[in-house]
């Protein structure tokens, strides 16, 4: 059993079917009433330009336990994650090597590749703007292996289209307000108000869209947000536009790829980003853009022509700042996330006093709290020393060492692509099968990771919308951690400003691999700290 005076296996607190039935109906009417909602799926895959109706997020009756301590750790280290990927983001010559199309990810991996080979393009050229922004959210798992003290481990760092950060605010208030309206029935002692923690992001991440606003300098720009076709989240952005409007005086614009392909141009002579409006909604029939948040751009459906990404990359050559640019995006690929874990990389991007100055280093103690999150992992393409591809044996159509021991070691992995957004992952059983599929060639856009052991028993009540009955469903559950933050870097000093912000927690059944909300695997949830 684990080091903690919490028994995770007694969640949730039993409730009669009375307490049931009214603490769903308190729970899925505030959250009709404060906005956590989706628009609901339609036949045709779009949404009216007009919305008429939504229904509610999926969400969780009892908040998610979670250790106090583990939770600090989370906030703490978030700050070493900021600096980290901004700093990845500025190394070109490492961003080449292993997510590029000559010799990296993007060789074998056509998305990855577009992007790299549009952002070299770029480069060569001269891109005008230094500045780099981004909104992040570092995701997390306990981990309580047999005998051992619970732990945090990372499962990935999120770098574009960081989302929940609106709607989880929200269930926190939901999780403060049932506790208000109905105690849980004094159904449990950890169920107490200085155990469910505060939770600001709408403000925080609104904050740092303001910064990346200020520093762009240009009284009256505006922000673009880049949506998909069809968004049904919307009322996880919306929050973000309200605050920027209402608390900085920051105006926002909403546009996909396909209304950029007609309406974004470029100032020939000051590369100044300006999107086309209609002239009885803005006088000059333009608005110039400060800054270029993506919503949209994280997976390749996202570009369904080639239209799509030649419009990617004229926001890229743009003035704007991008939230994320290009370089940021492939810093947050997994394969990133793979080699960090090689002896000296943290150190390389957090301990050089020499390329950063002797006020730009952390600690080996930080960088050593940073480490501990994270779980074993190699690349299927790695030879036996675990540092380097190996490429003779692709070139043979042998198998690599790192492949070998994925086989070895299938039942307690979980194999990752460079994919975003759910769904792609492979696990366990289903290992040794895909990797008899898998071409050599394409090994390397795949790493292989320690599955993360988290705690045994523990339930919620999940609630989705769109069931016949509305029923909360009792399910054991596991929780995910994720800790938002932004970081504003670059230019002639590459100083990284930074702030972690806040934080959310989505809950999926133990039977579910995967985890998205918007994908339909996930719950949002809220936290319980627990000592």
């Amino acid at each position: 059993m684990a080091s903690t005076t919490f028994d995770f296996a007694s969640w949730p607190p039993a409730l009669s079917d009375t307490q049931l039935e009214t603490l769903t109906v308190y729970a899925t009417s505030y959250a009709l009433s404060h906005g956590l909602l989706y628009l609901p799926p339609t036949a045709s895959g779009r949404q009216p330009t007009v919305p008429s109706s939504a229904i509610h997020a999926p969400i969780s009756l009892f908040p998610a336990p979670f250790p106090r301590k583990l939770f600090d750790q989370g906030r703490r280290i978030q700050k070493a994650y900021n600096i980290l990927y901004a700093r990845i983001a500025m190394d070109e010559e490492f961003l080449d090597r292993i997510m590029g199309a000559e010799e990296g990810v993007g060789k074998v991996d056509d998305f990855i590749g577009q992007l790299w080979r549009g952002w070299k393009k770029l480069r060569d050229v001269g891109l005008v703007q230094p500045l780099q922004f981004g909104l992040f959210r570092s995701d997390y798992l306990l981990h309580a292996p047999a005998n051992e003290p619970l732990s945090i481990k990372q499962v990935e760092f999120n770098t574009i289209s960081v989302s929940f950060g609106c709607l989880s605010q929200k269930v926190a208030e939901l999780h403060r307000y049932l506790l208000s309206a109905t105690n849980y029935y004094e159904t449990s002692p950890f169920l107490k108000r200085e155990n469910f923690p505060a939770n600001d992001n709408i403000t925080g991440l609104a904050n740092g869209l303001a910064e990346a606003q200020k520093a762009y300098g240009v009284p009256g720009s505006q922000i673009l947000f880049v949506v998909q076709t069809g968004e049904r989240n919307v009322f996880d952005q919306r929050p973000l536009e309200y605050e920027l409007l209402e608390k900085h005086s920051i105006h926002i614009i909403r546009q996909t790829f396909d209304e950029l392909a007609h309406t974004a141009s470029l100032d020939p002579s000051t590369s100044v980003l300006r999107v086309a409006v209609p002239k009885d909604i803005h006088p000059s029939g333009q608005v110039e853009i400060s800054t270029v948040y993506y919503r949209a751009g994280y997976m390749p459906y996202d570009y369904a022509t080639p239209a799509d990404y030649a419009t990617r990359f004229l926001l890229e050559e743009s003035c704007a700042i991008k939230c994320p640019s290009i370089a940021l995006q492939l810093a947050g690929g997994k394969k990133v996330q793979e080699v960090l874990t090689q002896p000296g990389m943290l150190e390389r991007f957090l301990g050089d006093e020499a390329k950063y100055g002797k006020d730009g280093v952390l600690s080996q103690e930080e960088i050593e709290d940073l480490r501990k999150s994270f779980m074993g992992m190699w690349g299927l393409d790695v030879a036996e020393d675990m540092l380097t591809p190996d490429v003779d044996a692709v070139k043979a159509g042998r198998e690599e060492f790192g492949v070998r021991k994925a086989r070895e070691a299938a039942l307690s992995l979980v194999l990752k692509p460079q994919r975003e957004g759910g769904g792609n992952n492979v696990y366990k059983e289903a290992v040794p099968s895909f990797l008899d599929s898998l071409p050599p060639q394409e090994r390397q856009a795949w790493i292989a990771m320690e599955l993360i052991k988290s705690p045994e028993d523990t339930g919620n009540y999940l609630v989705r919308a769109g069931t016949e009955s509305q029923a909360p469903v009792k399910a054991e559950v596991i929780s995910e951690l994720g800790i938002f933050g932004w970081a504003l870097f670059g230019g002639s000093t590459k100083e990284v400003k930074e702030e972690e912000v806040g934080w959310l927690v989505r809950t999926k059944s133990k039977d579910s691999n995967e985890g998205g909300v918007a994908t339909g695997f996930s719950v949002l949830d809220s936290l319980l700290l627990v000592d």
